[in-house]
This record gives structure tokens, C-alpha cells and sequence, in this order.
């Protein structure tokens, strides 16, 4: 089995590498649950509907600075834009997956750090379309 530690995943916004930013990268995918238990079962029965769903989570290390994080995210927010990423910076292959991506940038909050503290971004979007896995 092979394992490894997150230190150099790629993560592109709206066309903008913002990777040297990025501190955390998430994406969940779920497909809606739908009973189809019957009468004369004694367990709950489920089945995978069609309908599937995204959420996008990123933590960056805020940088106002042309072209880097505040400059992409306020010219991206309330449109839908590209993300993609990969686990890693070396090329798209089946050990380092290209997973990509429509979503809505629903919310930006620019500034939300104490006195002393990092200035940092998290957002979390929603997906706005299918999402794709590229092996190659």
C-alpha cells in the first residue's frame, strides 16, 4: 500500500496557481441516499441515487499582492470558475489524480484574524457541474 504525506499538492483557481498559498485543500463528494426498504425487510434498505454532490474547502495564507490570493478570489466571487487540483505538483498520472471542477464562489471574506495572528483565507464552495478525474 502506498501512503504519503500532503506537502506539495497543486491547486489551481480560475486559471491562477495559488499552490505556494495553500495550507489545505479538501473536496467531498456525496451521492443522495435513497430508501428502498419494502415491506417484510428487517433492516433499512439504500440505494446510490444519480444526483451526486461537491464542496470544495481551501485554506490559503492571505496575499494581496497582483495575481495572488485576494486578487483572484475578489474577481472570482459570486461567478462560477474553474478549481483544480492535484495531490501533488508533478504531472497529472494514476498515482497523482487531476480532480476538476465548475464551482460557485458563494462567499470571500477577505480579512478575519486577530492582533498577532496569521492572515489567513478559508472557503468552502459548492460545485457548480460535474466534477472530472484525469489520469493522464
Amino acid at each position: 500500500m502506498a501512503t504519503f504525506v500532503s506537502t506539495n499538492a497543486h491547486v489551481n483557481v480560475n486559471a491562477v496557481d495559488l499552490s505556494d498559498d495553500c495550507t489545505k485543500l479538501g473536496l467531498d463528494i456525496s451521492a443522495d441516499e435513497l430508501e428502498d426498504t419494502a415491506f417484510g425487510d428487517t433492516f433499512r434498505s439504500r440505494i446510490g441515487s444519480a444526483l451526486k454532490d461537491t464542496s470544495w474547502s481551501l485554506d490559503f495564507n492571505q496575499d494581496h499582492a497582483s495575481s495572488q490570493v485576494d486578487a483572484t478570489l475578489w474577481a472570482a466571487f459570486n461567478t462560477v470558475v474553474t478549481v483544480y487540483a492535484n495531490p501533488a505538483t508533478s504531472s497529472t498520472g494514476a498515482t497523482n489524480p487531476r480532480y476538476s471542477q465548475s464551482v460557485l464562489v458563494s462567499k470571500y471574506a477577505p480579512f478575519g484574524n486577530a492582533v498577532g495572528e496569521l492572515a489567513t483565507v478559508s472557503c468552502q464552495w459548492p460545485g457548480a457541474g460535474a466534477l472530472t478525474r484525469a489520469t493522464s
